[in-house]
């Protein structure tokens, strides 16, 4: 049983709709053929049509539904997006429609029957059939509404120039506009759902792609954060250590002991980044600022951490810490630096500057500041950074928080 219903089962939801919509119309053939056939078919068994002429209507109705269902799937191809607009078969549809008219027309004009509604049933019949399917191809409403009007304004002139008096070509245009109208109503609209489908099934893989595209660069991003400031120091140490080494100073050994320390902790918060669970954590960040600076000969000044902050805005200003302090590392020529950390208006103001202004200092430049921008932004944050007067240069990050959690 789960074979017979997997070919099913297995589709999307877009896919059920298309495949539904497309069988719908290829039934609409036999439909066509069972309904057209019965006229000329019902008028030879009763003697009002000659037999050879009731084949020939006949095939005319099987063709004019063949093209109708070969002009339909193509159509509903172009509506899901997958070739494009069948031009040209809508204009051989539309001249298949009119010639099988006018053939129909001219066997009755002849005297081929004796019963008026043989030709006039099937003129109309298949004017609606071809008005009808011919309204896939088209989008807009109003277009569709000129389709259908026109079909019923040729079909009226064409009865009436083969002079079957103004009433019959009336009827026949008033058949051709109720007939085509509904038909093409239900085309037009099924067009509309199968693209409108087709369009959420797109915008849903179109959001997967963007969820993918955008954890890369959550993980770019957190790498980035993480890995800078560590390898900046890892480096510096290891300048350090080389040049006592070279002076047989035994200090060298604790260098690389350290060295080593961050190493395997860079280790670490590299596992934490892949599996997406790390955060900065604040008071951690701003001891392991005094720790870096401090070894790499910059004094730097720590204000009073403001308590009870919530835990994201805590994260939010340990990733601009950890940032700004690699920045003073790798640009610049710093002695000095100070970060403070104060509440101010319902929010909380965290301020790094530092005297060693230099060409990597450009304010929007750099995937560091960006990235902290980003981070800021989540929780409703601003960041500012650029050079101030006296040769300094300022980040200052304001996230607000809750009165009672921004007191300092």
């Amino acid at each position: 049983m789960s074979r017979l219903t997997g070919w099913w089962v297995g589709r999307s939801s877009a896919a059920k709709v298309e495949l539904y919509t497309r069988w719908t119309f290829h039934l609409f053939a036999p439909l066509e053929i069972v309904a057209l056939a019965g006229i000329p078919l019902s008028a030879a068994s009763s003697a009002a049509l000659r037999p050879g002429i009731a084949v020939a209507m006949l095939l005319i109705c099987c063709a004019h539904a063949v093209l109708c269902a070969v002009f339909a799937s193509r159509a509903l191809d172009w509506t899901v997006g997958k070739r494009d607009r069948p031009v040209r078969l809508a204009v051989a549809l539309a001249t298949g429609t009119a010639v099988a008219d006018l053939t129909v027309l001219t066997l009755h004009t002849a005297g081929a029957t004796t019963d008026p509604s043989v030709g006039m049933g099937l003129v109309t019949a298949l004017s609606a059939f071809g008005a009808g399917t011919l309204l896939l191809g088209l989008r807009r409403v109003r277009h569709m509404l000129y389709a259908v009007l026109i079909a019923a304004c040729a079909t009226g002139v064409a009865v009436a120039a083969f002079g079957h008096g103004a009433p019959t070509a009336v009827g026949c245009g008033v058949g051709v506009l109720i007939g085509g109208g509904g038909f093409g109503t239900a085309s037009g609209f099924s067009s509309w759902l199968l693209g409108i489908v087709g369009e959420l099934e797109r915008s849903r893989d179109l959001q997967a792609r963007l969820a993918v595209a955008e954890e890369r660069l959550r993980f770019g991003r957190d790498l980035h954060d993480v890995m800078g400031r560590n390898l900046s120091v890892i480096a510096l140490k290891s300048e350090l250590a080389v040049q006592l080494a070279r002076r047989g100073r035994p200090e060298a050994v604790d260098q690389m002991t350290e060295v080593q320390r961050i190493a395997r902790q860079s280790q670490r918060e590299v596992q934490d980044v892949v599996r997406g669970y790390r955060e900065a954590d604040l008071r951690v960040e701003l001891e392991g600022a005094r720790g870096v600076l401090g070894a790499a000969g910059i004094a730097c000044a720590i204000g009073p951490v403001t308590d009870g902050l919530p835990e994201r805005v805590q994260a939010a200003l340990g990733w601009v810490v950890r940032e700004t302090t690699t920045n003073v590392l790798r640009h610049g020529d710093a002695s000095r630096c100070t970060i403070s950390l104060a509440g101010k208006d319902g929010s909380v103001l965290l301020t790094v500057e530092n005297d060693g202004v230099g060409e990597g200092f450009v304010m929007g430049h750099g995937s560091g500041l960006a990235g902290l921008r980003e981070r800021l932004a989540a929780v409703d944050g601003t960041l500012r950074a650029g050079p101030e007067d006296g040769g300094t240069f300022r980040v200052t990050a304001t996230v607000p928080v809750p009165r009672k959690g921004a007191a300092a």
